[in-house]
């Protein structure tokens, strides 16, 4: 599969647009509320998250919303997105429209095959979580490193920390691991 890689991703204005999209049971929702939490350590950004529940959670595209501004939010939903993350064919199939021209794009290479543009991050989130972290469940953990290494919105000791602060008792090892796969993997992708 042919990339075109990006810079790092900068806010290029003062309201940065996310959505965590995936299938329902992938855990979009908590990734978001992971991400929000770890972008809100940061005292100059303000962040706010939505999600949507409904028939997605039975397996269907499911999504949810990271708004990031350094002033007040007025509005806390997505608009028009500068960062998509899409986990499944059905996820980006829905959201691509959604996502502005000069947005981000980040696939899970694995499960989305069919991707509109070549201009594109595509990383095989949920191959990575079986083979290295040893369990499906943390592939929204990787991406969210992935995103970590992407942008500038998120340092990777403040995701880790919001990670394990809401990681089950007894996984804070396979999750501190997720992070730090989907940073590590996202860093060669910027190195090619």
């Amino acid at each position: 599969m042919e990339h075109k890689l990006l810079d790092k991703i900068e806010i290029p204005h003062d309201r940065f647009e996310m959505r965590l999209s995936g299938s329902g049971g992938q855990g979009m929702i908590l990734a978001s509320v992971i991400l929000a939490e770890a972008i809100g350590t940061d005292y100059s950004k303000n962040v706010v998250q939505t999600q949507s529940y409904g028939p997605e959670a039975r397996g269907g595209a499911s999504k949810s919303d990271v708004v990031v501004s350094t002033n007040e939010i007025y509005y806390p939903k997505a608009m028009q997105l500068d960062l998509l993350l899409a986990m499944t064919q059905e996820s980006m199939d829905k959201y691509y429209s959604d996502l502005h021209k000069d947005g981000v794009l980040i696939v899970d290479s694995g499960l989305v095959t069919e991707v509109p543009t070549d201009n594109y991050y595509g990383l095989p989130f949920t191959q990575l979580a079986k083979e290295e972290a040893g369990h499906v469940m943390v592939a929204n953990v990787i991406a969210l490193g992935a995103i970590a290494a992407l942008t500038d919105l998120v340092t990777k000791d403040a995701l880790i920390d919001a990670v394990l602060s809401r990681a089950p008792k007894g996984t804070e090892d396979k999750n501190r691991k997720a992070v730090e796969i989907g940073f590590r993997e996202a860093q060669k992708l910027k190195k090619k």
